[in-house]
């Protein structure tokens, strides 16, 4: 029997750009999906025959159609360009910083994650990376596209991607936790207990939730969003015009507070910081007041701060570095010797710093090895090349079959009136709790062995956390 293709674009002017193939093979259905000139994501159901793969496929398309997809011919129209930070990157005039190690991704990175165990780097290759504290590199994955940045919730960590995609990485296999729309260009996001806040190059923000849902969206104040945090109450959006405070669950504005335009946003438990455009880092209390700036020689381009913000840290487009104390008096500023900082973190007396040169760099940042760089005294640097074979591009919906029930928790995979659901199998778990589960791998009937299922922070739902198989 011979395979049936249905191919459909929705392409806008200033909005959506993205394709929707659905193709039947005998009782196979297989659908792609994704922005117009990349490969999209896959998903592949089979039915009991083949007219019932059809009806599957034409109820699929029917949907398209009304949302204003029409029949189109793959390739003859291209690929938009993807919204990237350029900096046209000088060296900085001050002294080099006690630059401990350096590693060379071999692309503009833009993810930095790091705890007490390793530290990640994610490239504009889609490379991450991650090491140990002593530069050794412990292993590396490929995701389809660039990876923008990399962003922790609780024990989840996620990377999130120029094809509209976040990604868990807290198994073996990363798997796409979140599918932003195809048409939302992602400038950076957060996540707090599941619930997701993406800003975007026109200036939007979204709110999504643990079953990748949309909340809510607001078009902004401004444009060019590089700025949101998440946390209980609330989301912050910094963009051209300042930072906006949204109320989580409705999206209602709760506050707006005009500073220069936000090129990168930090938080700490009652403020918010702002990188911006007019050389400072501009600490906002939670409701919006302003309570300090922290100046700077050249716009941020980064920012961070020590626990509980005992020092502030901000990165500028000079390949300098900054440190500031709480009361805005500032402390140092150095070079960083490969490229502005993107993006940062601070830990355990360490600021580490991704570059435009595609460097995650270590820096002492230590009161002895401040004073001994001011003074012109610094360590040699280590430098680390990326391995010379780079990864092959993971496959997120490929999942590992077993027939062992040891090891884990058992799901299941359910169709609630046309939405499929996770809910535990296992004993001592809520029934009627449903599991935050990676979407691209739910089939109507299907068990799952996973690592561990946690309850979330605020209740109410289970998250899925580590490997996953599925039962034969």
């Amino acid at each position: 029997m011979s395979q049936e293709t249905t191919y459909l674009e929705l392409s806008e002017v200033d909005g959506a750009h993205k394709f929707y193939e659905v193709v039947v093979d005998d009782a196979t259905l297989t659908v792609r999906y994704g922005r117009i000139g990349d490969q999209g994501q896959v998903k592949t159901s089979g039915y009991p025959d083949n007219a019932r793969a059809r009806a599957a496929a034409a109820k699929k398309i029917g949907e398209k159609v009304r949302k204003g997809y029409a029949p189109a011919v793959p390739g003859v129209r291209q690929k938009r360009a993807v919204s990237r930070r350029q900096i046209v990157s000088t060296r900085s005039t001050a002294r080099t910083a006690p630059v401990l190690w350096r590693y060379d991704s071999g692309a503009p990175a833009f993810g930095i994650f790091v705890d007490g165990q390793h530290c990640m780097v994610g490239n504009e290759h889609g490379v991450i990376t991650t090491l140990d504290h002593d530069a050794q590199v412990r292993s590396q994955v490929r995701l389809p596209d660039g990876v923008k940045c990399i962003v922790a919730d609780d024990a989840w960590v996620y990377a999130g991607c120029d094809d509209g995609n976040v990604y868990d990485l807290s198994g073996k296999v990363p798997r796409v936790a979140y599918a932003i729309a195809p048409e939302i260009d992602i400038y950076w996001l957060d996540i707090h207990d599941g619930v997701l806040g993406v800003s975007d190059a026109d200036g939007g923000i979204t709110a999504v939730d643990h079953e990748d849902e949309f909340l809510w969206r607001r078009p902004g104040r401004g444009r060019s969003a590089w700025m949101v945090r998440c946390d209980t109450d609330a989301v912050y959006h910094g963009h051209s015009q300042g930072v906006t405070g949204y109320e989580w669950r409705t999206g209602r504005e709760l506050w707006h507070t005009r500073t220069g335009s936000v090129l990168f946003g930090w938080q700490e438990h009652g403020s918010v910081f702002a990188g911006t455009g007019t050389r400072e880092v501009v600490r906002l209390s939670k409701a919006g007041r302003h309570e300090r700036s922290y100046r700077c020689d050249a716009p941020v381009f980064s920012c961070a701060t020590a626990e509980g913000g005992r020092f502030v840290f901000a990165g500028d487009s000079q390949s300098s570095i900054y440190c500031f104390d709480a009361d805005g008096t500032r402390l140092w500023k150095l070079g960083t010797g490969c490229g502005s900082a993107y993006s940062m973190q601070y830990h355990d007396d360490r600021l580490y710093v991704v570059t435009t040169g595609g460097h995650l760099a270590c820096v002492d940042a230590s009161e002895p090895a401040i004073r001994a760089a001011q003074a012109g005294d610094v360590p040699q640097v280590r430098d680390i090349k990326a391995p010379r074979e780079a990864p092959r591009p993971v496959e997120p919906t490929i999942v590992e079959v077993t027939s062992d029930l040891g090891g884990g928790v058992l799901v299941q995979c359910l169709d609630d009136r046309g939405r499929l659901r996770v809910q535990v199998l296992s004993d001592g778990f809520r029934r009627d709790w449903s599991v935050q589960f990676p979407k691209g791998i739910r089939e109507p009937g299907a068990r799952y062995l996973v690592t561990e299922v946690r309850e979330s922070s605020r209740g109410g739902f289970y998250r899925a956390y580590g490997d996953i198989r599925r039962l034969r």
